[in-house]
């Protein structure tokens, strides 16, 4: 199991995805007193009440656990399409998030946060610190109803992984996408006891009644009854009449895909808030699933490559230095191209067109070239899946 901290938790919607992945969740950070309090009443790690603005407080406090990988959200208001739209100094903890990441070197990381923030000044900063100190990111937006939740919620994915090329993960991510989008109907089946609901709109050129047969739309920090006088709009699913009411907030905490023992504190406002900033439990399982996909994958490529070296040992009568040596130039070769897997005709095509290849002697390009031959004759000859 890879251990795992979370950062900027929450009320535990990242967590509880990827413990349900298999991922050993050692530790949270939660700055805000109530959701700290609703993550401890479900979880039995410790959550640390710590602002992570203070990067070097956070450091000393997380380094102890030595994470493999460091899950997180940093708040998110200042990218949202609900605010302004200009960051302030909250989106400064992107940043603070990042030189995190950069002091402890966990193997990998997650971070999460609305579609916008991929464009922001402050994931631009952040994005220059994860580049330096290693980390090879794939990046990707998100919709939850196409992962297993039955809701419209866009968001964005930062996923690290030390010594890697860039969209090390792409593949595997496109993979999971579902074709169709999930609906409440779809998720609950035929528990719900309505077909329609009212969901208050940011403003009247906005439809406020949805259908249980399409995905709900995101659900946000505040939940409002139908107001008195309500115009309609000509895309609402059904005209207003008095079975039509807005979701409960337990419904709204189950479309956000918590369980329902999922144990919720505080007054109704701070709930609606949690529930609202959630990373919906099942995106985050998505996530978490594909990371292990990778991750596994990353094993037996390494293992495949341990073999090969026993191969040309056993098969070539290659001396272990020299089988070692090959191996050598077969990362290299793969560090230069930044294509993880066999050395097909596309990768060698790849290969071929770097500029940092063109520059080797004459004599290197042709001890690499053999040297993929070989690994290629190997991988071919054990039929191995890469």
């Amino acid at each position: 199991m890879i251990k795992t901290v979370d950062l900027f938790a929450g009320c535990g919607g990242m967590s509880l995805g990827f413990q349900n992945a298999g991922f050993d969740l050692a530790a949270a950070f939660e700055f805000w007193d109530v959701a700290a309090e609703c993550y401890q009443k479900n979880f039995t790690h410790p959550v640390f009440r710590t602002d992570l603005s203070d990067t070097e407080t956070a450091i000393n406090q997380i380094k102890p656990f030595e994470p493999n990988l460091i899950i997180g959200g940093p708040p998110c208001q200042d990218f949202s399409h609900a605010g302004k739209r200009i960051e302030s100094s909250r989106a400064n903890l992107t940043e603070s998030f990042a030189r995190i990441i950069k002091a402890v070197r966990p193997k990998y990381f997650v971070m999460e946060n609305v579609d916008r923030a991929e464009k922001s000044k402050a994931f631009e900063r952040a994005e220059i610190i994860f580049q330096n100190a290693g980390y090879g990111l794939t990046k990707m937006v998100l919709d939850a109803c196409r992962c297993g939740v039955p809701q419209k919620r866009k968001r964005f994915f930062c996923i690290g992984a030390l010594g890697k090329n860039d969209d090390f993960m792409r593949d595997i991510l496109i993979s999971g996408i579902q074709s169709k989008e999930t609906t409440l109907r779809d998720y609950f089946g035929d528990t719900l006891d309505f077909e329609f609901y009212y969901r208050h709109p940011r403003n009247y050129n906005r439809r406020a009644v949805f259908s249980i047969d399409e995905p709900a739309p995101t659900m946000r920090g505040v939940n409002r009854p139908i107001p008195k006088g309500y115009p309609g709009h000509p895309n609402d699913a059904c005209p207003i009449t008095e079975n039509i009411r807005a979701l409960t907030t337990l419904e709204r905490s189950l479309i956000q895909t918590f369980p329902a023992t999922f144990k919720w504190c505080g007054n109704k406002t701070d709930m609606e808030q949690m529930i609202g900033n959630a990373v919906p439990v099942k995106l985050a399982e998505h996530v978490a699933i594909a990371l292990t996909k990778y991750i596994k994958s990353e094993e037996q490529l390494e293992t495949n490559k341990e073999q090969f070296v026993n191969w040309l040992i056993q098969s070539q009568n290659y001396s272990q230095r020299s089988a070692s040596d090959t191996l050598s130039r077969v990362r290299r070769a793969d560090k230069i191209c930044r294509i993880d897997g066999a050395p097909d005709d596309f990768y060698c095509y790849s290969l071929q067109r770097m500029s940092e290849y063109n520059k080797l002697s004459v004599s290197v390009r042709s001890q690499i070239k053999r040297a993929l031959f070989l690994y290629n004759q190997y991988i071919s000859q054990y039929s191995f899946t890469i």
